[in-house]
């Protein structure tokens, strides 16, 4: 199987390989202590003391960054993240400080590779000019450069800061694009399976409407004129007319069966339209428990459990920052049950955005119904109801009234 990674993680493990190259910093000045200042203490007391400020600063950055993007892809920025993200800067110019090198501002341009998955564009390019300004008195101070200085090296690494930012930047659209993309591939395919469906269910309609109306009319016809030719006639006449009666009503209840299996056969299987949309979702692992077999007759109901699931999974997915989502979907009396709950963040002060009203919106048409269950750190449950029939919405609100 070929090896691949997507833009987030070349960018991570990049990110990665530079902090781990910056270490080599530590090793230079314990075999070349004259690279560092180490005023008037002992040699060695001084890189100790020096090495294991640095270190401690060094190993605080390296892995606060590997936990800020070990999911950086798909989950939505949360405070805790700006947190971080905020320790992470403050790491970075303390390992200038300690080691009194520009290492720092290279540090600074993993930092930048961050901002723009985890900050509106605008936010990260104020962060990013501010992080390489307050670097400025490092290089004034323990570095020991002029003013001047100081700011012509703080815009130098300001601009490949920015450069890795921008590369950043792109990167992040093109995963967005990338996500959208195969959202889209999945609910067409859904959708592609549905209308195959309820072609296919159309079709059977059809045949069997035209078998009933035209060759069982005829038949039925066909049947009466014997009954009355059999009481006309006599002799062997007589028994060839009754005998062709008999197979006139044997090819008759043969008709009506074949027209009864036609229409019994002409549902929607759910289990084959909705599993689609639950292929390849990046960083969430979608468990489906669809009764089977699970069939429904109006195209329109099952179209209205299609765009649900596909909400359930978007939302699991951008708002709830969820790593798992159970989906289960059962018949129950008078209609389908559908449930779902994820692991994600819940909250204790729901408050129904586009997506849910938009739910509510679509069951409610059809005489179904949304619960929504939910509590701070403890994920979403989700059950709909859905009558399989206009008869059934009717009695299922004449129950409620």
């Amino acid at each position: 199987m070929r090896f691949s990674l997507d833009h987030a993680a070349l960018l991570r493990y990049a990110g990665l390989l530079t902090w781990a190259m910056v270490g080599c910093w530590a090793l230079s000045v314990w075999f070349e202590p004259d690279m560092a200042d180490v005023g008037g203490e002992s040699t060695v007391d001084a890189l100790l003391h020096l090495i294991g400020r640095w270190f401690a600063v060094y190993l605080a950055f390296g892995g606060v960054y590997w936990w800020i993007t070990r999911r950086l892809p798909t989950r939505q920025p949360r405070l805790s993240d700006h947190v971080l993200l905020f320790v992470l800067t403050l790491c970075a110019i303390g390992v200038s400080y300690f080691s009194r090198t520009g290492l720092g501002s290279i540090l600074l341009m993993v930092v930048a590779g961050l901002l723009p998955w985890l900050l509106p564009i605008r936010l990260a390019i104020a962060w990013l000019v501010i992080g390489n300004s307050a670097i400025i008195p490092v290089f004034m101070g323990p570095i020991g450069m002029s003013p001047l200085i100081a700011v012509v090296q703080s815009l130098v690494y300001m601009g490949f800061s920015s450069f890795v930012f921008v590369t950043a930047y792109v990167a992040m659209q093109q995963a967005q694009a990338r996500e959208e993309q195969r959202r889209l591939n999945s609910e067409l395919r859904a959708t592609r399976l549905l209308l195959a469906e309820s072609a296919r269910i159309n079709e059977r309609t059809r045949i069997a409407r035209e078998l009933h109306d035209l060759l069982g009319h005829h038949l039925t016809a066909l049947s009466l004129n014997l009954e009355v030719a059999g009481h006309l006639s006599e002799g062997r006449a007589k028994e060839h007319v009754q005998q062709g009666h008999t197979l006139a009503k044997l090819l008759l209840t043969d008709v009506r069966e074949a027209v009864s299996t036609l229409r019994e056969d002409g549902a929607i299987d759910l289990s084959a339209a909705l599993r689609p949309l639950a292929e390849n979702v990046p960083a969430l692992d979608i468990r489906m428990d669809i009764e089977q077999p699970l069939t429904l007759d109006d195209p329109e109901r099952a179209h209205v459990l299609l765009r649900c699931t596909q909400e359930i999974i978007t939302n699991a997915v951008r708002h709830a920052g969820a790593q798992h989502l159970w989906i289960g979907a059962r018949r129950e009396a008078g209609g389908i049950v559908m449930e779902a709950r994820d692991d994600g963040r819940g909250t204790d002060a729901l408050t129904a955005g586009n997506g849910l009203r938009g739910m509510r919106e679509r069951l409610a048409q059809h005489g179904g119904t949304l619960d929504i269950d939910t509590r701070a750190a403890g994920g979403f449950r989700l059950v709909l109801r859905l009558p399989d029939t206009a008869l059934a919405a009717t009695a299922t609100t004449g129950a409620h009234a």
